[in-house]
């Protein structure tokens, strides 16, 4: 059977901002083809680029270490969590800013990655994105774990609320174990089950975040 490909995630790009008080990426030249002439055989050119980031840039996910120091770090992540997993989508309303355990209390979730779907993507790249985004609330957070969620993601700004210091959805998904994608985008083009999710961070020791290319994997009609 064919499949379809869905990308779930926003570019990269030099000078974009994902988070505010966070740095931009930069990206430029480490080798450019104009100097690696010198280097090769006459007409043969090669580009090596440099990207100078934060962990949290663009689309990513949160390892347990991320928040825990005995957590687990990306390179621990068994690919069996952050890959092939059986997805489902959650329609958020619109309307509301801290997403309770309803939404997801008639629903079978279990081994699954769970996506949320804000609508908040729709904002990326103005300052609307930064302020006033919708959030998952501590008690929908211990109703996933208990359900045995696999990994859960959001396409808003921060799957907490950021208006204070505490970080509950965070410490208890990260907590149990499961990790979280945040910045997601195109979650209207998934419908609400019957897909495979991916979302696989490079494999880096002692770092609890990286960018990831998360996609969905779609039986084609």
């Amino acid at each position: 059977m064919r499949k379809k490909l869905i990308d779930l995630s926003h570019t990269v790009e030099h000078g974009m901002i994902t988070y505010r008080g966070l740095p931009a990426p930069i990206i430029c030249d480490f080798l450019s083809r104009e100097a690696s002439k010198a280097h090769y055989a006459e007409g043969t050119t090669f580009h090596i680029g440099k990207i100078d980031m934060v962990a949290n840039t663009g689309t990513y996910i949160d390892s347990p270490f991320h928040r825990y120091a005995d957590g687990k770090d990306l390179s621990e992540l068994a690919l069996e969590s952050i890959a092939n997993l059986e997805g489902v989508v959650f329609r958020a309303d619109s309307t509301v800013r801290g997403i309770g355990p309803e939404l997801f209390s008639a629903s079978e979730v279990k081994g699954k990655a769970v996506l949320v779907h804000t609508g908040w993507a729709s904002h990326w790249g103005s300052e609307k994105y930064f302020e006033g985004h919708p959030f998952l609330t501590g008690a929908a957070a211990e109703l996933l774990k208990a359900s045995g969620a696999a990994l859960v993601g959001i396409d808003s700004l921060n799957i907490d609320d950021t208006s204070g210091g505490e970080r509950p959805v965070h410490s208890i998904l990260l907590g149990a174990g499961i990790p979280i994608v945040e910045h997601m985008c195109d979650l209207e083009q998934l419908p609400e089950k019957g897909f495979r999710f991916h979302a696989v961070p490079v494999k880096v020791k002692h770092f609890g975040t990286f960018p990831v290319r998360a996609y969905a994997v779609l039986d084609a009609q």
